[in-house]
Order: structure tokens, then C-alpha cells, then sequence
């Protein structure tokens, strides 16, 4: 089949399901990821022939996009800071939104280098490991409480060639953290069950709920931990930051006032909303 004719009929599949942008970022993904064509060399080569083995992988992802499976879950892979990491179902998608919270660490610590960095519910390892890029004499410790989603991790390290120390441990049962880190980070679980219905299905159907959703009752129950190893466990001039949620920016700072934190900075994200916090003991 020529690439245009596929191009149409992918098109046509879709357009009750997506707005036109987003068939079109997909099938850009898809060109790239399994015809190795760019944008612009997609739309000067509308005669492309696509192999048999290339047209029923991109029938299968097309089948998958009708169900509403993420297409980063369907391609394997997505770009993070400038970096490619491997995802799956085990662990969540990382989100621009993110990619803001590890920019706003680089800029803060960019002048310095031999940093002892901790990463709470690393997940796919997204933001250990492009701290790691970019600091490479730290030491980094990531955190996570799934033996699945820490093989996730462990092969984006490899993938991106960097040490992480990765431990397998529910954030919720350490009582004591043996060394002090200039930086603690989280993006933890903080969508309260209530706010489910706000989602978008593609989300809530595939990505996994454990790294999604807290208890409607107990929503800061990972910053009150984390606070509380962070209040003992930091340097003298090290930092807590937090991704949060949108709705929780002022209950999060109070938390952190209330157990000691100094300057605490709540930063909006690219959609203007509440999304990240950083505080000092100083």
C-alpha cells in the first residue's frame, strides 16, 4: 500500500475518536518510529510503498488507537527531556509537565556538580535519569515500590547510559533514610478518586492507577511521608520539590510550613495551573 493511500484511510478510521492535530502527531510518530520517514520526507514521498511487515504493524497500532491505548504505550517508547525512554503499562507516561519540574532543578543547580539526588516514585525513571544526564558526578537514588516499573527504569538507565541506585520500597513503610541529599524529588500519586471522572478515558483505562490515585480522604499522604524523611534527611541547603496537583497547591505549602520548610515557591506550569513546589530548610 503507497503511503498516501494508508495516510487516508488512517485518517478517516480516527476522525470520530480525535480531533484532526492529534490523527496527524500520530501518524507522524508512527512514520518515524516504524517507516524511519520525518515529517517532510512523509509529505515529498506520497508514493512510498509500505512492506506487508510495516502495514500490519501500523494496522495493529491503528486497532490499538481505536480502543484509546496511548500511542507511547503503542509504540514502546517516548521522548522525555531530550531523551528516549522505554514505557509500558507498568508505569505512567511521562508528561511535560514534568519535564518543567527536572528544568527548574538543572536551572537551580546547574553551577554545581557532586550532588547526592533523591527521586521518590521514579516510575519509568524519567526524572532521575535526565537529572543523571545532566549531572553526571552525582550520585542518584531512585525509588519505587514496583518490581515492574523498576524494570522499566533499570533498562531507560541503561538505555541512556547512566548509574541510578534503584530500591524497591514502599515510600509509606521507611522509617529512617540512612544519608543526607542535597535534593529530594517526587512526582507522587496526588489524583484524588473524586477527580477520575475529570480524566480522559485513555488515561484511566491503561496507565496504572497505583501511580495515579490517592484516597479522596488522605490525598497528601506521600508529601506528609516524604516531608518527613526530607525535614531530616536533606543537607543543610538542599531542596524538596514536588510535582502536585492542580487543586492542592495551598494544602501542600501549609503541610510543608507547618513541619519547618523555609521558602516555599509554588510554580505553575505551562498551562497555568498550580503543577510544582520547592522548599528549604533555610
Amino acid at each position: 500500500m503507497r503511503l498516501l493511500q494508508f495516510k487516508k484511510y488512517f485518517f478517516s478510521e480516527l476522525s470520530e475518536l480525535f480531533p484532526e492535530t492529534e490523527i496527524q502527531s500520530f501518524f507522524n510518530l508512527l512514520s518515524k518510529f516504524k517507516l524511519h520517514l520525518t515529517r517532510i520526507e512523509v509529505a515529498l514521498q506520497p508514493e512510498f510503498i509500505i512492506n506487508e511487515v510495516d502495514l500490519n504493524y501500523l494496522q495493529n497500532a491503528l486497532s490499538e488507537l481505536k480502543k484509546q491505548v496511548p500511542i507511547q504505550y503503542i509504540i514502546g517508547e517516548t521522548e522525555f527531556y531530550g531523551l528516549i525512554f522505554k514505557v509500558n503499562n507498568s508505569v505512567l507516561i511521562p508528561r511535560p509537565e514534568t519535564e518543567e519540574l527536572v528544568n527548574w532543578i538543572v536551572n537551580d543547580y546547574k553551577n554545581e556538580s557532586e550532588l547526592k539526588i533523591l527521586d521518590f516514585g521514579t516510575g519509568s525513571g524519567c526524572i532521575a535519569i535526565s537529572l543523571a544526564k545532566f549531572f553526571p558526578k552525582a550520585q542518584i537514588y531512585a525509588v519505587d515500590v514496583s518490581t515492574e516499573a523498576l524494570k522499566v527504569a533499570e533498562t531507560n538507565a541503561l538505555k541512556n547510559n547512566v548509574n541510578i541506585n534503584f530500591v524497591e520500597a514502599n515510600i509509606l513503610d521507611i522509617e529512617i533514610l540512612q544519608e543526607k541529599y542535597d535534593i529530594i524529588v517526587s512526582n507522587p500519586p496526588y489524583i484524588r478518586e473524586l477527580e477520575k471522572e475529570l480524566m480522559q478515558k485513555n488515561v484511566v483505562d491503561n496507565e496504572p492507577h497505583l501511580a495515579l490515585f490517592v484516597k479522596d480522604n488522605d490525598p497528601l499522604i506521600f508529601y506528609n511521608k516524604i516531608a518527613d524523611l526530607a525535614i531530616h534527611n536533606l543537607t543543610k541547603n538542599g531542596s524538596l520539590y514536588f510535582e502536585i496537583n492542580q487543586y492542592l497547591g495551598d494544602e501542600i505549602t501549609l503541610l510543608l510550613e507547618q513541619k519547618g520548610f523555609k521558602n516555599c515557591i509554588l510554580k505553575k506550569d505551562f498551562y497555568d495551573v498550580d503543577r510544582m513546589i520547592k522548599a528549604t530548610l533555610v
